[in-house]
């Protein structure tokens, strides 16, 4: 449900940037603080715009990154910001990243003026320093729209750490937050009887991602801890059915008027309830059973916790947030322009095929496997188009929701026959269709859980890229 996509326009903005320049390695010490910084800001514009204006900045807490790796090296992120040393000129930290305004700017709705809170994260600067923001351009290449300078000893900074009285706890801890990836749960919609319910669906949620590759031989390289923001009644805000709620953390369904996607558009409140511990990456447990959920990168992820699937939209969504995975299915409906087959998607784990010599998994492919690689995309096709009209017409009727979990059991079911079948399942190719395009954009396998709810693995490919992240972490 999500995601990232390759933004076709170039937004210039008549600015002075300053010049990126590549510095030697960074010592950590030299020009940061050991807490973490957080920058607020409105992101503002319609489909052809975007504007950005400072709202606060705040201390957010202890910092959990890595003291080594401070400059993003993945080129992944519709968007990449780094943090320039005044004085020195050089880049000192960096990271990319999605955004909620990056996926709206391509929706019916960006046709009017629209504003978003964001926030980006890094480590206390010692000393004067540049926040700039860039995105990519038609060419794939990231291009500076907006740039801020900020003095860390200004008196509209505040060093003070917020307090509030959630309560938390570590699920995973295995050590310095420094040298692993340190994940944050928190919860929507539990009532204040529901803490029990709120601790096991962590509990089963997490014990579900660590039993998939590679997070699974990777476990050791993972802290995990909850925090609980009791409400009222249980339950979030599902318009399309017109049920209403307010919750602390305001997650709501229907996202860009998708009754699926589960976002939270009160950044500021879910920040500052995260910053209460060590964190790095965000899940978003939504007390209820109505399939749905959601992932950004380096964002969060949202999963219905009741939903019988939530097993795998838990898995499916931590991908977008975590690795910059790119939904691999074509059928289902989204709110959003698909990404253009004209250009190289910067997702690893689909691609535009322009040249096959150059496939970004090449090195993961046999020598007998042709590319692209023939599968039965025909009867897959006439199958899952029929399955989403069934669909709709269930959301239409507002009809129980064991109803849609049967009839995903079926479709799941007779993918899983038809796929186990094909020639070249099991192995890395290049099959057509994904990212929301029936045609012209391939995935890396037959199956994978970023295309289908088949089975609960990765491909070979979306493994590797998570491991490449987990890496940039620990090391």
């Amino acid at each position: 449900m999500s995601k990232q996509r390759l933004t076709l326009i170039f937004i210039s903005f008549s600015c002075i940037f300053l010049p990126h320049l590549k510095g030697e390695d960074i010592r950590f010490a030299d020009y940061f603080q050991n807490i973490t910084m957080r920058v607020d800001y409105f992101h503002t514009g319609n489909s052809q715009t975007e504007i950005f204006a400072i709202d606060r900045i705040v201390n957010d807490g202890a910092w959990a990154g890595s003291l080594t790796q401070l400059q993003d090296r993945t080129n992944l992120g519709l968007y990449f910001f780094e943090i320039i040393d005044k004085e020195q000129n050089i880049v000192i930290y960096s990271r990319g990243f999605a955004s909620i305004f990056g996926e709206w700017q391509l929706t019916p709705e960006a046709t009017e003026y629209g504003t978003f809170h964001e926030s980006v994260r890094f480590p206390w600067p010692l000393k004067p320093f540049i926040l700039a923001i860039s995105k990519r351009a038609s060419d794939n290449s990231f291009q500076k729209i907006w740039q801020h300078e900020i003095d860390p000893y200004s008196r509209l900074v505040n060093p003070v750490e917020l307090k509030l009285p959630f309560k938390s706890w570590a699920l995973k801890d295995n050590g310095d937050p420094h040298s692993k990836v340190d994940i944050v749960i928190l919860g929507d919609g539990y009532s204040y009887e529901q803490f029990d319910k709120f601790k096991a669906d962590a509990i089963r949620l997490m014990r579900e991602l660590f039993s998939v590759q590679p997070f699974q031989s990777r476990e050791k390289d993972f802290n995990v801890r909850a925090i609980f923001t009791p409400c009222e009644q249980p339950g979030v805000n599902k318009p399309h059915p017109n049920i209403y709620a307010r919750t602390p953390l305001s997650l709501t369904y229907g996202a860009f008027d998708s009754e699926r996607y589960v976002l939270g558009f009160d950044n500021r409140t879910i920040r500052d309830v995260a910053s209460i511990v060590p964190y790095e990456f965000m899940i978003i447990l939504v007390n209820e059973r109505t399939y749905g959920g959601g992932g950004i990168y380096n964002l969060y992820s949202t999963v219905s916790a009741d939903n019988k699937f939530a097993d795998y939209i838990m898995v499916h969504e931590f991908g977008h947030q975590f690795a910059a995975l790119a939904d691999e299915y074509y059928s289902s409906s989204v709110s959003y322009e698909a990404p253009s087959v004209e250009i190289e998607p910067w997702e690893p784990n689909i691609t535009a095929l322009k040249d096959p010599n150059m496939l970004k998994w090449k090195h993961l492919v046999e020598p007998s496997t042709p590319i692209p690689t023939p599968w039965d995309k025909e009867t897959f096709d006439k199958f899952s188009y029929q399955i989403q009209i069934e669909r709709n017409q269930i959301r239409a009727k507002n009809e129980p929701e064991e109803v849609m979990e049967a009839l995903f059991e079926s479709e799941r079911k007779f993918e899983t026959e038809l796929i186990d079948k094909m020639k070249y399942t099991g192995k890395v190719g290049a099959f057509e269709g994904a990212g929301y395009n029936q045609y012209g954009m391939y995935r890396p396998e037959t199956d994978c859980i970023m295309f289908t709810r088949n089975r609960q693995a990765f491909c070979k490919v979306c493994q590797e890229a998570i491991s490449k992240i987990i890496d940039v972490y620990v090391h």
